[in-house]
């Protein structure tokens, strides 16, 4: 039994990272000069923190390697590598407190949910703000508008604003996959009460 939960966990891993590679080309893009924010783009991540931390670390090393092959700009590429730490902390934290935000059947997440996206949100943006704040530093302005306008508000905010909506499209989408697949990884989350 172990080896076959162990060869979902692989086999799904590659899936997320196929997806966290593909999802940037095909969705469509938000643009609010000079960022941009694309839909979906952080779900593959966010349905890995359901699953284990170790999947979660893999699936955000993996889009961040394939921005990386296929040559999006560095910068782009190593927002993509941030997104290890909200992933790690918010995996760890759905391991041991699951029971609080369990996806079940039901359609919308509860609050305990929503509180606990926000906070992973806050980590998100933020990382990604001082990711952006130190690849700059030092150098012209790379931008047309203030530059800590672009770094606070463009990537901070619309950031969080973005993390907020991805993290319930992955909710809704692990809701769907525990309904479809019962013996899947999916169901080894939590089950207290």
């Amino acid at each position: 039994m172990k080896q076959t939960v162990n060869l979902q966990k692989l086999t799904i891993t590659a899936i997320l990272i196929a997806l966290g590679i593909l999802i940037p080309m095909v969705m469509p893009k938000i643009t609010i000069p000079p960022a941009s924010f694309t839909l979906a783009s952080h779900v593959p991540v966010m349905i890995a923190m359901f699953i284990s931390p170790v999947v979660a670390i893999l699936v955000a090393l993996g889009t961040s390697l394939g921005f990386f092959l296929t040559g999006l700009p560095i910068i782009i590429t190593l927002r993509a590598l941030s997104h290890i730490v909200f992933a790690f902390i918010g995996a760890l934290y759905i391991q041991k407190y699951g029971k609080h935000i369990e996806p079940s059947k039901a359609l919308f997440p509860n609050w305990r949910f929503q509180f606990f996206n926000f906070w992973i949100g806050l980590i998100h943006a933020g990382v990604e703000s001082i990711v952006v704040l130190l690849f700059y530093i030092g150098q012209p302005n790379p931008v047309d508008v203030n530059f800590y306008y672009y770094v606070f508000v463009l990537i901070g905010g619309g950031g969080l604003i973005h993390s907020l909506i991805d993290f319930n499209i992955a909710y809704f989408v692990v809701v769907k996959l525990k309904q479809i697949m019962p013996n899947s990884v999916f169901n080894q989350l939590k089950k207290e009460a």
